[in-house]
């Protein structure tokens, strides 16, 4: 490749999604004849609640859907959305202070866009989400991670979190529930982020898309009710591929102060305009709505829950915590490096070359620690049938021998 034809720094220092990437590879090896199990992508398998299609079918015969709507959202969607922090989280926003986005993720880009100057530092609780650290780098910013084990139940210590702190800190982020652990975060941590928070100027960036996946007793704590005084200084993201079974609608949203919304919704409007209004109908239907599916949805998701910890924990040489929230699992499976597996006796030294052997001989799919910042673990969503969820977990021992 010629000079002239390179590409920007800050494409070349991000690095491609590695959920995204088992999840194709996934699927190719699927269409070529192989019968993959995917435990990659987070997806709920489940439709999309019926009445929440009807409104997007409806969407398609109103010929107002079929012209340009406001950037920010349909303003009916925004207050519904309005509504819905005040009837989950407890606490009151305005219209204005919503953004509807082109799914979470696009809410996740666009805070560090408007937030982040070249060389701001971003604290990220590790084990992260995997687009986290890469959207911080997309806006010039400095991912700083802080680690928190199995040992600590994968939630984050404040006094690391202090120790992190710089003269360039800008923000820090809180999952809870947890991607990719699954962990939920206690009322005390929340509390003591949103306090270090207010304490120390830093902008606060919530990603509560899982808020409604709590299992054992767990609730979700929500830093904006914590800590009230924070919330000039926070962002919540959430949206509906988790909760309503609807990622592929790509309806996200991001609720801030109102000056960072509009700074959002000037960024988007020359980013990608209105999210498509069909979906945003049908997020509007599933916003507003009872949340009687979700809890059905739940029940389903704790039934594999309690599954796929036993299967794990059956596996000579994996450690899985069991998790209190969202869909994943996260084992420790150090015990299986440095040894032979399978019928070919492949011996793999990282997670990484784990992750690879199990879908490439055993045709399981499943994401690598590393992706999360956290080496020597693998990451398995439960989002997939019981009877997929249970031949994977066969091919996964029956492999390690």
């Amino acid at each position: 490749m010629a000079d002239w034809q390179t590409f920007s720094d800050r494409i070349n220092n991000v690095a491609p999604s590695a959920t995204l990437a088992v999840d194709s590879k996934a699927k190719a090896m699927k269409a070529a004849g192989v019968d993959v199990i995917g435990f990659g992508a987070g997806e709920p398998d489940f439709p999309t609640p019926a009445d929440v299609v009807d409104a997007a079918v409806k969407a398609c015969n109103d010929p107002r859907n079929y012209k340009y709507t406001p950037t920010a959202g349909l303003p009916e969607l925004r207050e519904a959305i309005a509504a819905k922090v005040l009837r989950d989280s407890g606490y009151e926003v305005t219209a204005d202070q919503v953004v509807v986005t082109n799914g979470g993720k696009q809410a996740v880009y666009e805070s560090f866009q408007v937030l982040l100057n070249d060389g701001d530092e971003v604290i990220i609780p590790t084990p992260f989400w995997t687009s986290y650290p890469e959207a911080v780098k997309l806006a010039g910013g400095k991912p700083v991670e802080v680690f928190a084990g199995a040992g600590r139940g994968f939630e984050p210590d404040i006094a690391a979190i202090e120790a992190a702190r710089t003269e360039r800190t800008k923000a820090i982020i809180i999952t809870s529930p947890n991607n990719p652990t699954g962990a939920v975060w206690s009322r005390e941590t929340i509390r003591a982020i949103g306090e270090w928070a207010v304490e120390h100027h830093v902008w606060v960036i919530s990603d509560e898309i899982y808020e409604h996946l709590n299992y054992d007793g767990a609730k979700t704590a929500y830093v904006g009710v914590e800590v009230p005084e924070c919330r000039d200084q926070l962002l919540v993201l959430n949206g509906v591929a988790k909760t309503y079974a609807m990622p592929g609608w790509r309806v996200g949203w991001m609720v801030a102060p109102a000056p960072v919304a509009k700074a959002v919704a000037k960024l988007q409007g020359h980013l990608s305009s209105n999210v498509s209004n069909v979906p945003q109908r049908a997020a509007l239907a599933a916003v507003a709505g009872s949340l009687d599916e979700v809890h059905m949805m739940r029940e389903s998701f704790d039934a594999r829950r309690k599954a796929i910890v036993a299967a794990l924990n059956d596996i000579p040489g994996v450690h899985c915590p069991t998790p209190t929230g969202a869909f994943y699992a996260f084992p420790d499976v150090t015990g299986l490096l440095d040894k032979p597996l399978g019928e070919n006796g492949t011996v793999v030294n990282t997670s990484s070359e784990l992750a690879a052997a199990l879908l490439d001989e055993a045709h399981v799919a499943a994401v690598p620690g590393e992706a999360f910042g956290a080496p020597g673990y693998l990451r398995f969503s439960y989002a997939l049938a019981d009877d997929q969820l249970a031949e994977g977990m066969r091919r996964f021992r029956r492999w390690v021998g």
